[in-house]
């Protein structure tokens, strides 16, 4: 508002005095300023006030005697003497009268006719009159206003232009909107003097008689305001009246600020504020424009950089103006600019010509204090180019560029200076434009090449600008200028569009002048790996360099060896793991094993040597998976990370064998005694415990594991994991005092060699050692494998035997390779620990069944036999992924020559590969299938056992088998052979057979499960039928048996046939399924198609429990009698089988059933229902009512059925 230039405005001093009533102050102003503030003071001394304090009454007489010298007071008075209330009911009346004419200046109800002008009757008036006419007039300048819909005007009116009545009408118009604020709302009456001339300056005079009202005038404004102030008189008018208010109050000037940003308008006087804005205590880093215009442009907040951007872009389409506010903010940053160059570099101001050139003596870099400030300063400028479309000019293109090109001390900030100006010549190369820029830019980046080193030592940060341009060299050289985008994006900390033409330029300086592709390699792996590499370092790094080589092969194609680098760069790793370490292993296998061009195959890198990776391992916690103590050398996250680069190498070695094989390459896999001496499930455990700070690597290694080595991943031993390391066990290691007796290794030797005498002491030790975590126990696992023989005694108490149990499930947790080799020598029997054949891990794995070979009394210890199943279980699936990597390793270079003797022959079969496979499916098959013969053959009772009567039959003692149809006479014989016997020993059902037994059907139920084809291959090979009670009732998942038993009865086999009817007898007990109704049916048709009469006494029991399981197949053993009906020997003879199986089993519904079908007549029937036992003892239950009608249709008496019965004929 250049109109109000003239003006004297009220000064930020008065107006703290007013808005603190500070009399002392007010009386220290000068007439001119007092004048302004008359209509408050005069209101104040005259008005009743709400504060009746004696401070106040002296205060108010200080304001009396300020005023009484004043000539206008007198005036104010007699404003004050008017009736308002009479004055605002016909304000009121104009206004309704105004509403209804449409606004149109009629007739007017507070000012007649005017006979001269509007000045010349304000100055004839008296004050009531006067009074009326501002009234007047600002109520028609706010009806305009609101009539408008935010379109502006300017009003023009005499009565607030002529400046020798502008004291006068400020008077009016504060008595106005003071005495009728319900009528001239304050934010309204600001709003209205907007329009007209000298308004901000009515304004200010407003706000200022009404201190309190500051903040709700400046947001009304705000809120009313344009977007974009600057494309508009109306925007610019209101920016220049708020920051003449925020100029009287200057304290409030940053929150206005605030309320512009929150409600996104008038932009330029956000800048305008900030222009004006002089702190206290001036920043010497960084100034309030920078920071103000970097939080708009690179805050969070989306919808304010769009209109502050949009305030750029627009202000930029103008011509330039001094007065405009982005001409003014550019002026100012580049002031700020010019200032922080070095001395030898800005010898002029910008368009100034009143600062005297300086000789450049030799060059001086730029200063410390002034780094972080220039950092700030090209962050904001790459905002305002990038984000908000700023089209540089020349002096400031010129400018930025010596700047950018300045060299900073050696420290953190100058590291980042230099980084922040190397991205902004990537993200915006325009700045270059002539060949001495060009220069100059070539020279400053040689410069970086060669102080990069020194920066790095100097500052003390291990991201330093260097590896920053070996990687965009690499990208250069390899064409990923997408990636060159996104790396320089993320240095400057915002997303920018940055086209991939502009970079041509940059290409070829970087590619043919500064870094050849050679030159990047070499200078790489000189480059130093960074000191406790972890995610917590930011920045560029060395492995980002590193990684990009190795992705683009560049240190195969130049022949430089990146082993060493790698190699100390895992080694100075620690938590939380760094990002880019598990993708550099993967890169650096790939390099490794595929050669970089078909045409050169040797063109790879070297693997880590075992010497290299034992070092690693050598002082970590379980050394070989055993030993323990020293100072540990190596962090767990290297260890782990050299864990996950072997077993990720030899998986991608097996992957890559028929691509090797056909390149006549087979690089070297790492030696069986090489991954024994590692401690993989230790490691793998305490991963477990570091999740959160490994990343992936912890489900990577799991991954690895379950596919290379699946007897570490057992379900059984996660579930023991969390009975070891649980809440309970964790709770009995805090409970155990530090001072607490500690046993050694040899303690624990002598009291397992002292044995039985001992007991009591080695119970205490081992107790002791069950509060240990299995950490701890490692040291004496070798002392309690190789005393495990001496505890198959019979003398050795059993406490003893669990404990141990105990303590070598725990083992397991963290050793468990070394501890199951450790475990099977331990256990050989006596005649091999006499020749001292030591088995190795390698010989487990060929051949599982080593397992079993051990000492003979361990099937009859069930705490040790558990221990040996559940070696055999892991060994049995160490086998398989060994034999299956085995016949990867070497089926491809077994057939190498008869691959490329093919080449060109179509239709060759592959049948070697075939063969090969079918060879190790039968051999897997097989040795599974032994297995589960030994342990089957152990669950037999031996001649000892029989001569004491325990039974292989105890397990199951309520399951109605074949047997139990057997006569006295033949059961007693079966006794004496101790199979089938009904007693168990005098020491109840428990038996060490008994548990052993169970044991042994929990892992068969495990294998049938995870292979059915071991089930089917099993009894398809047949076992003893004694057996039969054993498994059919000990193995829940034998029920898959009844899928195949139609494929084994048709088997030429007699033997088979016989077994798989004694099979079925036994399942179609237990599983009275419909399933086993069908298989059933099928068994009686063979029964009566294929057996003869000697082999029917095998089956007899199987045929009578098979027909009283299942009503329906009654019919088919009708059936099978009538057959025989031409040859009246073998029909007497099978009948005779049915009728005794009737008598040798219990009496129930069906039992009768089966026993009338075979009856020869009612009579007869009666009298043998009659005589068995349990008919005499009334415990026959009811028969159904079909067998009733059939029993009286063949004849049968009456009363006999109803005494059989126990039921009435009810005329039946």
């Amino acid at each position: 508002m250049g109109d109000s230039a003239g003006l004297q405005f009220v000064s930020s001093y008065a107006f703290e005095a007013m808005q603190k009533v500070d009399v002392v102050r007010l009386a220290a102003l000068s007439d001119p300023e007092l004048r302004l503030l008359l209509p408050c003071l005069v209101r104040m001394a005259l008005c009743a006030p709400a504060d009746q304090s004696e401070s106040w009454a002296q205060d108010k007489k200080l304001i009396l005697r300020l005023l009484s010298g004043v000539e206008a007071v007198n005036s104010i008075v007699a404003l004050l003497s008017v009736d308002f209330h009479a004055l605002e009911q016909d304000a009121r009346k104009e206004q309704q009268l105004r509403h209804k004419a449409g606004g149109s200046n009629g007739e007017s109800i507070l000012v007649s006719q005017l006979q001269h002008g509007l000045t010349l009757e304000f100055e004839h008036s008296d004050p009531l009159r006067r009074l009326r006419l501002t009234l007047s007039e600002l109520l028609a300048i706010m009806n305009k206003v609101a009539d408008s819909n935010g379109e502006f005007f300017l009003k023009s009116s005499e009565l607030f232009e002529s400046p020798v009545y502008l004291e006068e009408v400020a008077d009016v118009l504060c008595i106005l909107q003071a005495e009728l604020p319900s009528l001239l709302p304050i934010v309204d009456v600001a709003e209205a003097l907007l329009h007209v001339r000298n308004g901000d300056w009515f304004l200010c005079l407003l706000v200022a008689n009404v201190p309190d009202s500051f903040n709700e005038v400046c947001r009304g404004l705000i809120k009313n305001g344009e977007r974009q102030d600057e494309e508009s008189v109306g925007g610019r008018r209101r920016t220049e009246a708020l920051r003449q208010l925020c100029q009287m109050n200057p304290s409030q000037a940053l929150n206005i600020r605030a309320m512009v940003v929150e409600e996104c308008h008038l932009p330029g006087l956000g800048v305008a504020l900030t222009l004006d804005y002089k702190p206290d205590t001036p920043d010497e880093a960084v100034s309030p424009l920078v920071s103000y215009v970097s939080g708009l442009l690179l805050g969070t907040n989306s919808k304010v950089r769009t209109w502050f951007s949009m305030f750029i872009r627009n202000g930029q389409q103008r011509k330039r103006e001094s007065s405009s506010v982005l001409w003014q903010m550019r002026r100012q940053l580049l002031l700020e600019l010019v200032a922080i160059l070095p001395r030898s570099r800005s010898t002029r101001l910008p368009n100034d010509g009143g600062m005297e050139d300086e000789a450049a003596s030799g060059y001086s870099g730029l200063r410390e204090e002034h780094v972080v400030k220039a950092s700030a300063l090209l962050r904001l400028y790459c905002a305002l180019v990038g984000i908000a479309g700023l089209r540089p000019t020349d002096e400031e293109a010129e400018q930025l560029l010596q700047l950018m090109t300045s060299r900073p001390p050696a420290t953190p900030a100058g590291v980042r200076f230099v980084s922040l100006s190397f991205c902004k010549l990537l993200a915006f190369p325009t700045l270059v434009s002539t060949p001495e820029q060009e220069q100059l830019m070539v020279i400053w980046l040689s410069w970086m090449i060669k102080e990069e080193e020194y920066f790095e030592s100097a500052a003390g940060v291990s991201a330093s600008f260097g590896e920053m341009l070996l990687l965009v060299a690499m990208y250069f050289h390899s064409n990923q200028l997408s990636s060159i985008i996104e790396l320089v994006c993320s240095t400057l900390g915002m997303k920018i569009a940055i086209k991939a033409s502009s970079l041509s330029k940059m290409k070829t300086i970087f590619t043919q002048e500064i870094f050849t592709e050679q030159v990047v390699t070499s200078h790489a792996v000189r480059v130093a790996v960074t000191n406790n590499l972890s995610a917590n370092i930011t920045g560029f790094l060395p492995i980002h360099c590193i990684y990009q080589l190795l992705r683009s092969r560049s240190f195969t194609k130049h022949k430089v060896s990146i082993k060493d680098w790698i190699y100390h760069q895992l080694c100075e790793t620690t938590t939380p793991i760094h990002t880019q370490l598990i993708p550099l292993i993967d890169a650096y296998i790939n390099s490794i094993l595929t050669p970089a061009s078909k045409a050169n195959p040797e063109a790879t890198n070297q693997p880590i040597t075992e010497q290299e990776i034992l070092s690693v391992f050598q002082s970590s916690a379980g050394q070989g998976e055993g030993s323990r103590g020293g100072r540990q050398r190596f962090s767990i996250t290297a260890q782990l990370l050299i864990l996950y680069y072997i077993l990720s190498y030899e998986e991608n070695l097996l992957a890559s064998t028929k691509q090797l094989a056909l390149m006549q390459k087979k690089p070297k896999s790492y030696s069986a005694a090489l991954m024994d001496q590692i401690p993989i499930k230790f490691l793998v455990t305490q991963a477990q415990g570091l999740q959160q700070e490994l990343g992936g690597l912890h489900s990577a290694l799991l991954r690895l594991l379950a596919t290379n080595y699946p007897h570490l991943c057992l379900v059984e031993d996660w579930v023991c994991e969390e009975e070891v390391t649980g809440t309970l066990p964790l709770l009995r290691r805090m409970m155990l005092p530090s001072n607490t007796c500690r046993y050694s290794q040899s303690q624990l030797h002598q009291a397992f060699q002292k044995l039985p005498s001992s007991s009591p002491r080695l119970i205490r030790i081992l107790e002791h050692l069950t509060l240990l975590s299995p950490g701890d126990l490692i040291p004496y696992a070798e002392a309690l494998t190789a005393s495990m023989a001496l505890l198959l005694e019979p003398a050795v108490p059993r406490r003893i035997l669990q404990t141990l149990n105990k303590l070598w499930m725990g083992l397991n947790t963290v050793m468990p390779r070394r501890l199951w080799v450790m475990t099977v020598n331990a256990l050989q029997p006596s005649a091999k620990l006499l020749r001292q054949q030591r088995y190795t891990q390698n010989d487990l794995m060929v051949d599982p069944l080593i397992v079993l070979r051990c000492d003979h009394r361990v099937f009859r210890c069930p705490p040790v036999m558990d221990i040996v199943l559940h070696m055999l279980n892991g060994y049995l699936l160490g086998s398989k992924a060994h034999l299956q990597g085995h016949l990867k390793e070497t089926a491809d270079f077994d057939r190498q020559s008869q691959t490329i003797s093919n080449l060109g022959v179509p239709g060759q079969p592959d049948t070697p590969e075939v063969t090969r496979e079918e060879l190790k499916n039968a051999l897997l098959a097989a040795q599974d299938s032994a297995a589960v013969q030994i342990l089957l053959e152990v669950c037999l009772p031996t001649s000892e056992e029989q001569q004491l009567g325990v039974s292989s039959k105890s397990l199951l003692r309520t399951n109605r088998g074949p047997t139990q149809g057997k006569q006295k006479l033949e059961s007693q014989q079966l006794i004496s052979r101790g199979v089938l016997g009904d007693a168990e020993p005098e020491g109840g059902l428990l038996s060490d057979l008994r548990e052993v037994q169970c044991l042994i059907c929990c892992l068969l139920h495990q294998m049938f499960i995870a292979d059915p084809n071991i089930a089917k291959l099993v009894h398809f090979q047949g076992y003893p039928q004694a057996l039969l009670p054993l498994t059919v009732a000990g193995i829940p998942s034998i029920h898959i048996c009844l899928d195949f038993i139609p494929e084994l009865l048709a088997q030429p086999q007699l033997e088979k046939q016989i077994f798989a009817i004694q099979l079925l007898s036994y399942l179609c007990t237990q599983y009275a399924l419909p399933k086993s109704l069908s298989v059933a049916r099928l068994a009686i048709s063979v029964m009566g198609t294929l057996l003869t009469g000697e082999q029917m006494i095998r089956v007899e029991g199987c045929l009578f429990c098979v027909s009283a399981c299942f009503f329906r197949t009654i019919f088919g053993c009708h059936h099978l009698v009538e057959s025989c009906s031409c040859n009246p020997v073998l029909f007497l003879q099978r009948r005779a089988f049915i009728l005794k199986g009737f008598h040798r089993s219990p009496v129930d519904s069906q039992c009768v059933c089966v026993f009338f079908f075979f009856s020869a007549d009612a009579g007869q029937a009666f009298l043998l229902l009659h005589a068995h036992p349990a008919v005499s003892g009334g415990f026959l239950p009811g028969l159904p009512p079909p067998l009733r009608r059939r029993g009286s249709s063949a004849g049968a008496s009456g009363p006999g059925l109803r005494v059989g019965c126990g039921h009435q004929s009810q005329g039946r």
